[in-house]
């Protein structure tokens, strides 16, 4: 059965023909998420519902608060709810950092029964992992299609300057008006898209990971992804001129990006090496003292900047390897210990290989991958053809006049140049990028990086 979204007359999405027998262990979707016009009005109604309270924290930033957060405030006041403001004020952009997580938890007491965020990703991972912690329900109101994190169950957080992934939980309720959404700058918008792009990318390093190690790779949750992306790809002039319709298929997309989090419990359908990169590029910003672009925006530069290595990738002669001379090459664990510092500095790099152990492959692991890569090299021509062309994807992106350049996010040559080398080892996920080092190859692919990105 192919999966089908619908609505009630509530405007509560319901997602079928989610269950399949992959080999990956799948929840239930049990949580409410409502899309639609005029919803701010309702949610007490949406709580009651739900059972949650009748004592909150409300959570927000400057903006989101005047967006929305005033008349969620407003709405439950009326409604009978004990509402406990936490807006988090900043000069700048507000991060998900220790100090935005003190702020929210030092806001809650032990009357309160749950916490409502409203606001996009930074406001929702930092509600989210004070949910975690306190083992308090959380509801989520979006205010900008921008990210695909409202209906995660991964808190991607800054941590003493590093960005680290925490497992959370998902909202109880996510509640994305439709209205609201469309007030978001065309920016905000095409971050949004940006996230979607780079789904294109994790769904075929995710299809690499099962043809080279045998991991289960869940074909509703592929489905879910290529299906969403797809039509955001389709309906880009709806979406660029915020239309009804252009608003629900992004964040629809956004959303459904998060469901396949909530199904598998894990981010392998949405976020590969696009992200470690992003990533990478907004931990070191902001080590830095310099402000980051947004995550989608982030995301969608660098889904075209690893998108050729994929199309070259794809006219390789892997008959051409030399198994020797690749093993003669090998870092030693003591060197890439001490590339990892490099490139992450000593707090972050030791935890990342803490976490990431099974990097350290032995030469009888990694020839193994790399025979199997030619015994099998015709599946993995067939993942990079199914692709879209990358000019396709780049015309989304100028339609959206997205930023497509990271020229245009202010990233510096030294951050873009060392980002492209260890952005495969931010985590044990397989990627191209790892399949490229593993065989000998990254250093060739990049030695004339960067290609043209527009």
């Amino acid at each position: 059965m192919a999966v089908q979204v619908s609505y009630d007359q509530d405007c509560k999405m319901t997602i079928t023909g989610v269950a399949c027998d992959c080999g990956c262990e799948h929840r239930a979707v049990d949580k409410d998420i409502y899309i639609g016009k005029g919803l701010l009005p309702r949610i007490p109604e949406y709580i009651r519902r739900r059972g949650l309270g009748t004592h909150c924290v409300l959570v927000a930033d400057d903006n989101t608060y005047r967006v929305a957060g005033a008349q969620v405030e407003a709405a439950l006041t009326g409604d009978g709810f004990e509402v406990t403001p936490c807006v988090i004020h900043r000069e700048k952009e507000m991060l998900p950092d220790d100090l935005s997580c003190g702020e929210v938890l030092l806001s809650i007491t032990r009357d309160t029964q749950f916490l409502i965020a409203v606001g996009s990703g930074t406001v929702t991972d930092t509600t989210r992992i004070n949910a975690e912690r306190t083992g308090l329900p959380f509801v989520s109101v979006g205010t900008a299609p921008s990210m695909d994190g409202y209906a995660s169950a991964v808190a991607p957080l800054l941590h003493r300057g590093l960005k680290i992934q925490r497992p959370a939980v998902c909202p109880e309720i996510i509640v994305c008006d439709l209205d609201v959404l469309a007030t978001a700058p065309l920016s905000m918008i095409a971050s949004g898209v940006g996230d979607v792009l780079g789904k294109y990318i994790a769904k075929a390093d995710w299809q690499l990971g099962q043809i080279i190690n045998g991991e289960p790779c869940c074909p509703v949750c592929v489905e879910m992804v290529t299906n969403a992306v797809n039509a955001l790809v389709d309906n880009v002039d709806e979406i660029a001129a915020k239309t009804e319709k252009g608003m629900r298929i992004l964040i629809e997309a956004l959303l459904l990006a998060g469901v396949t989090i909530m199904i598998i419990d894990n981010t392998r359908a949405v976020a590969s090496i696009e992200h470690n990169i992003a990533q990478y590029w907004e931990m070191i910003l902001v080590q830095r003292g310099l402000q980051p672009p947004m995550h989608g925006a982030s995301v969608g530069v660098s889904t075209l900047l690893v998108w050729p290595m994929f199309e070259r990738f794809a006219r390789e002669d892997l008959t051409r390897l030399d198994l020797e001379a690749i093993r003669a090459r090998r870092m030693p664990r003591e060197k890439r210990e001490r590339w990892m510092v490099h490139a992450y500095g000593e707090e972050g790099g030791r935890a990342i290989m803490r976490e990431n152990p099974g990097d350290f492959l032995t030469w009888e692991e990694q020839e193994r991958r790399i025979r199997t890569a030619q015994q099998r090299f015709d599946e993995i021509r067939a993942v990079i053809g199914a692709m879209p062309p990358l000019e396709k994807i780049r015309q989304v992106m100028r339609t959206l006049q997205a930023e497509m350049t990271p020229e245009e996010e202010h990233i510096p040559q030294d951050l873009l140049r060392c980002s492209l080398h260890c952005g495969k080892d931010y985590r044990t996920r397989y990627t191209l990028f790892k399949l490229l080092d593993e065989r000998g190859l990254l250093e060739e692919y990049l030695a004339d990086y960067p290609y043209p990105f527009a």
